[in-house]
């Protein structure tokens, strides 16, 4: 167990850096370089400019962060066909 705790912030990633490094913009209007966690790396999730991010930091080292999860944004699907305009279906 942790002698400390891992704190959670909320922000919007701002710059994507090389390396698979974030510049996050925090909801307290802190700057932070983040790092995404394993589990994000081993599902592929991808994560570009303007996402909302959830970032776990150490009470240690403010400055530096890690991506746990990305949030989803609604972007408005689009409209759905009118009946009988689906894909063709074989006879």
């Amino acid at each position: 167990m942790a002698k400390e705790e891992l704190i959670q912030f909320e922000g919007r990633v701002v710059e994507v850096l090389p390396d698979a490094r974030f510049r996050v913009e925090l909801e307290t209007g802190t700057e932070v370089i983040a790092y995404t966690a394993g589990k994000m790396k081993r599902h592929r999730i991808k994560t570009l400019a303007g996402d909302r991010v959830t970032v776990e930091m150490s009470p240690y080292d403010l400055g530096k962060g890690r991506l746990v999860f990305r949030h989803r944004e609604d972007r408005g699907h689009a409209a759905p066909l009118p009946a009988g305009r689906g894909p063709a279906r074989r006879r």
